[in-house]
């Protein structure tokens, strides 16, 4: 699948960009094609939650997205106050009144069924949506994969990747499917990764549109970043987690000019600006997916890290620093996986550290085989990571890890700054290695809360 830096960057809400945004939009998904079948008459409505959606779907808040699907709400048109009232409207009526549908039944309590036992063949994350009629007979249906960074598929959609690839990448500049053919085309034209995959974008939007939304992306993310820092207290759900990042930067503040400052501590900087976001985003605040929820602290991290902690950096940049990012996030999306529950944390920090480092070298003067360099180093040194979140909220370890996958992100660039660009392990190997990785990880470690971390507590 080719992805617009629009599709690796969407703007939505937390806590989760698999388990909380994607099964939002399956359901909006549904009401449109019941709204779409004209033999379709729908009494009553009925949702199954399979595989990880199942096991981790209440820390994630899954069953609350799907209420807000189902109320006709997408993750980036929420209104937060108008959308608990209706929410707490459904519970008290049990029905639903979708514009464009006549009014069913819908229970949240009997009809949105957490199912723990196998998943679906197609993914760890899937979704059954059934309407019925006033005899109990099932009038449409559809199995939805929720597959990582809010992205969902049908089943059928899920079984021809290929075929979507060939499709969508006609017209394309740069078409380049893998890391080997984006620095074969870099050379050949001379351009930036930066460069080639702004070309692309301007084939479905003008360059005036790319450039307003890009703004709007790192605007959103840079107000996730302030908001985690002004806040303070608890985080919801039963880990009774405090928020730190707060705290954190007021001692930074304090300790600015000192002499006895630390060289590491810009590390720390570079720690919080992560920490504020991923703490947001346990919160169920607004963030952007980057290339998902659970991993939305990295890149707007080292962003921040590049404009406050660099010498001579340029505002102007931050466009090329996403640009470049979603050109390795799309690569590893369509040749392994961003989605925890599919490649474990590998997929989701791991990627995000590589597309954050491959960001910061080329935002720092890096070539496109150094950028190249910098995303390998770091997706590789998160190989085997296991997604393990304690009590299936997106917090312990979460909120930490993104805060080290920032701190790796800058070291990768800057050791592939140090370097020519040539190296022993290229990307599109160790992407490789990441899937392989993946696919024989025992599913305990995969984004069930059934390993790990998550089973290893500390005792009261």
């Amino acid at each position: 699948m080719f992805l617009s830096v629009f599709d690796v960057f969407k703007i939505g809400i937390g806590p989760s960009s698999s388990h909380t945004m994607g099964p939002m939009s399956a359901a909006v998904r549904f009401l449109d094609m019941l709204r779409a079948s004209a033999d379709a008459a729908p009494a009553a409505l009925r949702v199954r939650l399979h595989g990880s959606l199942a096991f981790t779907g209440k820390g994630h808040a899954t069953d609350r997205a799907v209420l807000l699907g189902l109320l006709d709400y997408r993750p980036d048109n929420l209104d937060v106050d108008e959308a608990e009232e209706r929410i707490a409207e459904l519970w008290r009526t049990r029905r639903l009144h979708p514009a464009g549908l006549p009014a069913f039944d819908f229970d949240p309590e009997a009809d949105l069924v957490f199912d723990f036992g196998p998943p679906l063949p197609g993914h760890a994350n899937g979704l059954v949506f059934q309407a019925l009629d006033r005899a109990g007979k099932v009038v449409l249906s559809e199995i939805f994969y929720s597959i990582g960074g809010g992205f969902v598929v049908t089943a059928a959609e899920r079984e021809a990747p290929a075929a979507a690839f060939e499709t969508e990448c006609v017209g394309w500049p740069y078409p380049f499917h893998n890391a080997a053919a984006m620095l074969r085309m870099a050379r050949e034209s001379g351009a930036s990764i930066a460069e080639m995959k702004r070309a692309n974008e301007i084939v479905v939007r003008s360059a005036a549109e790319v450039d307003e939304k890009l703004g709007a992306v790192w605007a959103a993310m840079n107000g996730c970043i302030e908001r985690g820092l002004s806040l303070d207290g608890q985080l919801p759900g039963s880990l009774k987690v405090k928020r730190r990042a707060k705290a954190i930067h007021q001692q930074l503040l304090r300790e600015r000019g000192a002499n006895s400052s630390l060289p590491h501590v810009a590390s720390d900087w570079l720690a919080i600006y992560a920490m504020a976001v991923n703490e947001e985003n346990a919160a169920g605040g607004r963030v952007v997916t980057a290339p998902t929820n659970g991993a939305a602290g990295v890149v707007p991290a080292v962003i921040r890290y590049y404009l406050d902690h660099c010498a001579g950096a340029e505002p102007a940049k931050v466009a090329d620093f996403l640009l470049t990012a979603a050109a390795i996030g799309g690569l590893i999306k369509h040749n392994a996986s961003i989605s925890g529950a599919e490649a474990g944390c590998q997929g989701e920090v791991g990627s995000a550290a590589a597309m954050a480092a491959a960001g910061l070298c080329a935002v720092l003067g890096g070539t496109p085989e150094q950028v190249e360099n910098a995303a390998e180093i770091a997706l590789e040194h998160h190989l085997g990571m296991t997604c393990d979140p304690v009590a299936g909220l997106v917090q312990v370890p979460c909120i930490e890890r993104n805060a080290i996958g920032a701190t790796k992100a800058v070291a990768a660039a800057s050791l592939a700054l140090r370097g020519d660009g040539q190296h022993f392990m290229p990307l599109d190997n160790c992407i490789q290695a990441m899937r392989q990785t993946g696919e024989e990880m025992s599913t305990k470690f995969k984004e069930t809360s059934l390993g790990g971390l998550a089973v290893n507590l500390p005792e009261c």
